[in-house]
């Protein structure tokens, strides 16, 4: 019998010829990208402008005594996104929709009010920083700078539909890693570092408890709930194959598994970079005296005659990539909360003259925080500020939240498990004690 017997089916070109591990490689990346959805995205633009200048603040301030706060806020913020998801997917409705839906309207438009506050301060402040850090690297006016990534912003969020714009979005993501690479470019006491991070010296100090709020605050926000919650049914009606889960059981294995690894992913990312963040100002600034910061930008700018041109650049940038990702995030989850909540036609794949009412909260949101930046409105007060607002609104916005998810009458057999729903109540725990702290203090 001949030696040279094949397999059925299998050409000698295949036996010879494997699969080239660059293709290897290609499709993991592939795959890996496809993966990314609402999570990634949402958990990349918490690490906007704004949050960048808190974690920036906080770092200077006290140093490594505030590392702590990240791996404390992953499990918390990545439990109440995938509930919000979660919600999402099932129902087929965002976070507006459904408390309008179920709760009193009171409710409904304090919240969806505070949300619209909050957000046009981030808005504003995260303009004025992407300008001011474009200046530091190339000479120019900044007001004509924030002007320019205001218009580029809003142009883009009113005209490209969503299935391109998302991935324009993914591929922002990778801006993030800019502050990751710091790392490598100033000297770190990890010994130090480590044993801070999990020993750390708490004060119970009004400042230092407005400082946790704060960060708890810009790490998990309103704006992210009603984002996420709302781009899982952007995601759905994308797909003609893909329906609600109330209407659709047969899918929830599936899309269970995508949403948390998605959400994870994400939230790790953003925790991760949060923590580099302020691990790099407080091995610089905290280190050399500079307690005190009043921009994001500021934080650049200082770094530069410490640790040198490449962290100060890389910091800069950092602030320009984040704030193109962010700020669609935030005018988005104010246009979803707001429409929602008014039964308007709502979704960035219609195009503006189908969703009138929609759009007209985009533009309206991002036009307002331009505006902020020519009035001469303190920056740092404003993100630092808008981060408290966040921390305070977020506790009785998550309150609702979870009673939203364990309702059978909105959730169905989809209420959540007992796990989620102790790590979610825990996330709310957490965030009112937070905001209970600093009122007292």
């Amino acid at each position: 019998m001949s030696k040279n017997l094949r397999k059925p089916g299998v050409s000698p070109a295949s036996e010879q010829k494997p699969e080239h591990s660059d293709q290897g490689r290609a499709g993991w990346f592939r795959r890996l990208f496809h993966i990314v959805g609402p999570g990634v995205v949402t958990g990349a633009s918490d690490d906007d402008p704004s949050g960048i200048g808190t974690y920036s603040q906080v770092g200077a301030q006290f140093g490594f005594n505030m590392l702590w706060t990240m791996p404390l806020t992953f499990p918390l913020m990545a439990a109440i996104q995938v509930i919000c998801a979660r919600i999402g997917r099932v129902t087929g409705k965002g976070i507006g929709a459904n408390l309008r839906e179920h709760y009193p309207r009171r409710l409904l438009y304090l919240m969806v009010s505070l949300l619209l506050i909050a957000n046009i301060l981030n808005i504003g402040a995260d303009l004025s920083a992407m300008g001011a850090a474009l200046q530091l690297l190339l000479p120019g006016n900044v007001a004509i700078y924030t002007t320019l990534f205001g218009v580029v912003s809003l142009l883009a969020e009113l005209w490209i539909p969503y299935h391109r714009y998302v991935s324009v979005l993914k591929w922002l993501c990778l801006s993030l890693f800019a502050y990751v690479a710091v790392v490598f470019v100033v000297k770190i006491p990890w010994n130090t570092v480590i044993l801070k991070t999990f020993m750390p010296t708490i004060s119970i100090k009004s400042d230092y408890l407005t400082g946790i709020v704060a960060v708890f605050g810009t790490t998990i926000s309103p704006y992210l709930f009603f984002w996420q919650a709302s781009q899982e049914v952007e995601d759905m009606k994308a797909s003609p194959t893909e329906q609600p889960l109330r209407a659709a059981p047969g899918q929830a294995a599936r899309q269970w598994a995508r949403i948390k690894a998605d959400t994870l992913l994400g939230m790790a990312l953003s925790n991760i970079v949060a923590y580099f963040i302020i691990l790099t100002t407080a091995v610089t600034l905290h280190a050399h005296g500079r307690t005190t910061i009043s921009s994001a930008t500021q934080a650049a700018e200082v770094l530069r005659p410490i640790a040198g041109q490449l962290a100060f650049a890389l910091f800069a940038l950092g602030i320009i990539g984040t704030g193109l990702l962010a700020i669609p995030v935030l005018a988005g989850s104010s246009a979803y909360g707001v429409s929602e909540a008014l039964r308007l036609k709502t979704g960035l794949e219609r195009k503006p003259l189908d969703a009138v009412g929609f759009y007209a909260v985009i533009t309206a949101s991002t036009v307002a925080g331009a505006v902020l930046t020519f009035l001469h409105v303190n920056p740092i007060q404003a993100l630092f500020w808008s981060a408290v607002i966040n921390g305070v609104v977020a506790v009785p916005l998550m309150v609702v939240i979870m009673l939203m998810a364990s309702h059978a009458v909105i959730m169905g057999k989809f209420t959540l498990s007992h796990p989620l729903k102790l790590v979610g109540w825990l996330a709310t725990g957490v965030m009112g004690l937070t905001v209970i702290g600093m009122l007292l203090s």
